[in-house]
């Protein structure tokens, strides 16, 4: 059984110059959560008794990342970057005086590797028994990683590429860079490191020497899938590591129970949770805490950011956050649903309609062309197209609340602070300012007046004149007159 270790030293003080960004590379997102919150997860695995992690390049960011996603971690600045072995130092140091008793191994882990995890450490933990065990991986093309040197299975040397001879370059087996300690040797070996080499730093590649030199055993643990220690340096290998990780992710759901028509075009954060028979259609994205329950279908082309999907929902080509899609509902295709849309039991938000800070109930129906903001509608009303909610007066918003089973007509809009009272009808094309008391039929519009001859008056060359000359002439042949024999000569 593997011993709980007293600490996981991560490494996230680097600049990341290959990235080009003004963010932190450490803080890059792959799946919904940085490169070093992953690092964090695959750490917690472990259950280690600290978690400490070095930074240095852009502290104020990354100190402000880590109390928002992981408050309960330590960290340690690096002021200058001297080097991976200089990090470490500063961290035991850091823990000594916070008087940590370091009884355990400490482990030690690059914040840039999102891919790493939490199984991969608990079998480099179960497989440490010396005063080192090197976490490794085997690749087919080792170039650019330091080789691992074994004389049987005792590692002796980190031999980086550029040192190697031709024989070790041969060498499939490459460093990850991460490493388990006895806590004492560590302690003691870390403090001879020295800077005679060509950038001047303290390289943690040094300690494996050294411990190897006093006659103390270093082991190697290599990685069962070598994606596990791949580092990310550029925009390049972040794409990489996201598409590796969208496969991860996938195949979990697809054993998991969940349909995906095409799983290379569905991205999925870590953070989101799938029930059994979900089915996910292509071009499909689901961020932060979102979770389907057992027989939704999502997608083609739909986004959900942090939302709720209810049982047997059907979701096509929607942009939805925030939102809560009730049993059974149907949204799309073409709607927006904005932070506060509930759809109850059975309702449907349909094409081109929008939905903000608003509740419609269940089995009630905003079938198209519509926007509703700051609202409460019953169970069973139905909302005509064209329908706006004037929730806006230009310096607040106010709430409309309309009653069950009430029949919006298309084209009304609803100036709030107005309430619709249970089985009203508004007329198509009104204006709805006051409240509408239950049962009653509101028109809020004015009476229709038709002004004859005017587009032949006003637009004499157009074709519209010409099409009202020709059905004037074809109604004088056939012996047909305007419906009421009456003219309004006002223009």
């Amino acid at each position: 059984m593997a011993v709980r270790p007293s600490a996981v030293v991560i490494l996230a003080a680097g600049e990341g110059t290959r990235m080009k960004s003004a963010m932190p590379k450490v803080l890059h997102e792959v799946a919904g959560r940085s490169l070093l919150g992953h690092v964090i997860e695959a750490a917690a695995h472990i259950e280690p008794e600290h978690i400490v992690v070095v930074i240095g390049h852009g502290r104020e960011q990354v100190a402000a990342h880590l109390a928002e996603v992981a408050p309960w971690v330590l960290t340690v600045v690096q002021e200058e970057q001297l080097g991976t072995g200089h990090a470490v130092r500063i961290a035991l140091h850091d823990l000594a005086a916070r008087g940590a008793q370091l009884t355990g191994p400490v482990v030690v882990v690059t914040g840039d590797t999102p891919l790493l995890r939490g199984e991969t450490l608990s079998g480099l933990m179960a497989a440490h028994s010396a005063a080192c065990t090197v976490l490794t991986a085997r690749i087919a093309d080792p170039t650019g990683y330091g080789r691992i040197v074994r004389s049987g299975d005792a590692v002796t040397a980190i031999v980086e590429e550029r040192d190697a001879t031709d024989e070790q370059r041969a060498i499939d087996e490459i460093n990850s860079g991460m490493y388990a300690f006895d806590a004492a040797a560590l302690n003691e070996t870390i403090e001879r490191l020295g800077t005679d080499n060509a950038q001047g730093e303290e390289y943690l590649t040094d300690v494996v020497g050294l411990l190897s030199a006093d006659g103390l055993r270093v082991d190697a643990f290599i990685a069962p899938d070598a994606d596990d220690i791949r580092g990310v340096n550029d925009r390049v290998q972040l794409a990489e590591a996201g598409a590796i990780m969208r496969d991860r992710i996938n195949t979990r759901w697809m054993r998991d129970g969940v349909t995906m028509a095409d799983p290379f075009s569905v991205w999925i954060d870590v953070d989101v949770e799938l029930a059994a028979d979900v089915t996910v259609l292509p071009q499909t994205i689901l961020r932060g805490p979102t979770a389907i329950a057992s027989g939704a279908r999502v997608g083609p082309g739909t986004t959900l950011i942090s939302c709720e999907v209810g049982p047997g929902a059907q979701v096509i080509h929607t942009w939805a956050e925030l939102a809560v899609i009730g049993d059974g509902a149907q949204v799309g295709p073409y709607t927006y649903l904005r932070p506060g849309a509930q759809l109850g039991a059975g309702a449907k938000a349909g094409a081109y309609v929008e939905i903000k800070n608003s509740r419609v109930g269940d089995g009630a129906k905003v079938p198209h062309l519509s926007y509703v903001g700051d609202a409460e509608i019953g169970e069973g009303t139905n909302i005509g197209a064209a329908t706006v909610f004037v929730n806006y007066d230009g310096q607040e918003k106010h709430r409309t609340v309309v009653g069950r089973d009430v029949r919006i007509g298309s084209d009304s809009m609803l100036v709030a602070p107005v309430e619709i009272g249970d089985g009203a009808y508004t007329a198509a094309g009104s204006v709805i300012t006051e409240d509408v008391p239950p049962g009653a039929m509101a028109v809020g519009r004015a009476q229709q007046r038709n002004i004859e001859g005017w587009v032949e008056r006003r637009r004499p060359d157009s074709t519209s004149a010409s099409a009202a000359r020709a059905a004037r002439e074809a109604d004088k042949a056939s012996g047909r007159v305007p419906s009421d024999g009456s003219s309004d000569s006002e223009e």
